[in-house]
C-alpha cells in the first residue's frame, strides 16, 4: 500500500501532464493552417521558429527564474552553424544539420552556464548581455567565414528527407517548422511535467530552501540551461534554412528584447505562453506595420501598458467561462477525478 502522501504527489503528476481540449484545439489549427491559410505562410513559418525561440526563454525565466537579455548569442550561433553546415554541404539533410546547430548552441550554453548563473541576477543579466555582443563582434571580424556585415550569403538548402524542397512562398517551410516545434514542445513538455521541471520551480521560488531539501541547485541550472541554448539553436537553425540566409542581426540585442516581449504579452511560467505571445506579437507587428509602418511599436508599447494597468490576473479571469467549459468537456478528466475521490475513500 502507497501512503496517501505519495498517492496525491502521483495523482497531481498525472493531472499536470494530462492532454486539455484547448490543448488540441491549439494544435489542430496549427496544423490545419497548413492548408487553410496557404497565403499566410511566411507569416506562420516565423511564428513557428519564434515560439520556439521563446519556449527556449520560457524554460529559463518561467522555470528556472534566470532573467537573460543575451538569449539571441545562442540563437545566432544555430543560425550561422545551419547556415556554414548547408553551404559547405558538410550536412545534406536539414534535419542532421539542424539537430546539430542545436548541439553546437547546446555547448556554448554549458559551457557559458558556469558565468552566466554566478552572482545575482544583474550579474547574470550584464554577463548573458555580453556573451552575446562578443559573438556578434566575432561575427562581424571573421568575414571570411560568416560574410561580416552582409550576411553569409550563397547558402543553399537541400530537400528536406531528399523529397520536400523549401520553396519562397514558405509552404514546405511551415510545415517543417511546426512539425519540429510540435516534436520539441512534447519533449519541453516531459521535462516541465517531470521531477526535473519540479525541481525547477522549487529553486525559483527559493533556491535556499530548494538546496536544504537536497536538490542539487547549480547542477539543475546548467542542465536547464544547456537544454535552453539547444532549443535556441534549433530556432536559430529554422530561420537559417527557411531563409538561406544568417547575419549579424540574429545576434542583435533587439531580438532578445523582442523575446521578452513575447513572453510578456503571453504569460511565463506555462509553455503556451511562449507560443501565444509569438502569435499576438506577429500578428501585431505584422498588422500594425502596415496600418502604421513608422509607429508599430508604439501601440506594442501601449498594449503592454494596458497589460500592466488592468493586471494578468484580471485579464485571465474573462478567459473563465471558456475554462469552464472545456474542463465539462474533458470526460475523461471528470471520470479520473471520481476514481481518485472514490479511492482516498
Amino acid at each position: 500500500m502507497t501512503s496517501p502522501l505519495i498517492r496525491r504527489a502521483t495523482e497531481s503528476m498525472l493531472s499536470r501532464a494530462r492532454w486539455h481540449p484547448l490543448e488540441i484545439i491549439f494544435w489542430a489549427g496549427a496544423f490545419a493552417a497548413i492548408w487553410l491559410l496557404p497565403t499566410r505562410h511566411l507569416i506562420l513559418t516565423e511564428i513557428a521558429w519564434l515560439a520556439l525561440f521563446a519556449l527556449s526563454l520560457d524554460f529559463l525565466v518561467g522555470y528556472a527564474g534566470i532573467i537573460s537579455l543575451g538569449h539571441a548569442a545562442f540563437f545566432g550561433v544555430g543560425a550561422y552553424a545551419a547556415a556554414l553546415l548547408a553551404k559547405h554541404e558538410l550536412i545534406n539533410e536539414p534535419v542532421l544539420a539542424l539537430f546539430a546547430a542545436g548541439l553546437v548552441a547546446m555547448a556554448l550554453g554549458f559551457v557559458t552556464s558556469f558565468l552566466v548563473l554566478r552572482g545575482s541576477d544583474l550579474t547574470r543579466i550584464m554577463v548573458s548581455l555580453g556573451v552575446a555582443l562578443i559573438l556578434r563582434e566575432l561575427a562581424n571580424q571573421f568575414g571570411w567565414l560568416t560574410g561580416g556585415a552582409d550576411g553569409l550569403q550563397g547558402v543553399t538548402m537541400q530537400p528536406i528527407l531528399g523529397t520536400f524542397r523549401f520553396d519562397m512562398f514558405g509552404h514546405n517551410g511551415y510545415a517543417y517548422c511546426l512539425v519540429v516545434l510540435f516534436v520539441l514542445f512534447l519533449v519541453a513538455r516531459q521535462i516541465a511535467n517531470s521531477p526535473f521541471g519540479l525541481s525547477l520551480v522549487a529553486i525559483k521560488n527559493n533556491p535556499l530552501r530548494a538546496a536544504a531539501i537536497g536538490i542539487p541547485v547549480d547542477r539543475r541550472l546548467i542542465v536547464i540551461y544547456s537544454i535552453a541554448a539547444f532549443y535556441a539553436g534549433i530556432a536559430g537553425g529554422l530561420l537559417a534554412q527557411t531563409t538561406s540566409f544568417a547575419s549579424l542581426d540574429v545576434f542583435s540585442f533587439d531580438r532578445s528584447a523582442d523575446l521578452l516581449l513575447v513572453l510578456i504579452i503571453g504569460g511565463v511560467g506555462y509553455l503556451y505562453g511562449g507560443l501565444i505571445g509569438a502569435i499576438l506579437f506577429k500578428v501585431m507587428q505584422d498588422y500594425l506595420s502596415v496600418l502604421t509602418p513608422q509607429y508599430w511599436p508604439f501601440w506594442i508599447g501601449a498594449l503592454l501598458v494596458a497589460m500592466v494597468l488592468i493586471g494578468r490576473d484580471r485579464i485571465t479571469g474573462w478567459t473563465t467561462p471558456f475554462r469552464k467549459l472545456a474542463a465539462k468537456l474533458d470526460w475523461r478528466a471528470a471520470r479520473r477525478d471520481a476514481a481518485a475521490a472514490e479511492d482516498r475513500r
